[in-house]
């Protein structure tokens, strides 16, 4: 994202842009920040989200993310330490094996002995870090490594999320 065209149409007090703000400061990633008048919306965020007309809406070479988890995640490129361990061989990939367990390591440690992220309730960060679990078998089966034995905490907390009837 170094050279390209990044602009942030954002409202200055909301959540969810807060989370692209500090997802574009972290990744010291230079943008054009443009407040929007959420009484008169601009042209612009009326164009890049017009099904919703909302903030924020992240936009990288005229292409809109308009859902903040999303954006985060596509800022940060979560899924590069797991990338890795799809398209890499030896030392790079024994190198993202050990990022990814890293970052699960740090999620185990915001879990700590609560049953959810949300402690006893499950939450929207429950939902958000699900998903994630799906792939797990995958890259066990595919690089022969335990993320259960590297991350008892979060495979359990997962496997709780996996008990709750979703449909």
């Amino acid at each position: 994202m170094a050279n390209d065209e990044v602009i942030l149409l954002d409202f200055w007090p909301s959540m969810f842009g807060m989370r692209f703000r500090i997802a574009l400061a972290e990744k010291e990633i230079k943008h054009e920040y443009k407040e929007e008048d959420l009484r008169n919306k601009s042209p612009l965020l009326l164009q890049m989200n017009p099904i919703h007309k909302k903030i924020p809406v992240l936009i990288h070479n005229g292409k809109p993310i308009c859902e903040s988890i999303i954006g985060v995640e596509y800022i940060e490129e979560l899924y590069d330490s797991a990338r890795k361990i799809w398209t890499t061989k030896g030392e790079e990939l024994e190198a993202g094996k050990k990022d990814f367990i890293e970052v699960l390591k740090v999620l185990e440690g915001a879990l700590g002995d609560k049953p959810f992220f949300g402690g006893d309730n499950f939450s929207y960060v429950d939902v958000a870090l699900i998903g994630f679990y799906s792939w797990f078998h995958a890259y066990e089966t595919y690089d022969n490594f335990s993320t259960e034995a590297e991350c008892p905490k979060f495979v359990a907390w997962a496997k709780r999320c996996m008990q709750r009837d979703f449909g």
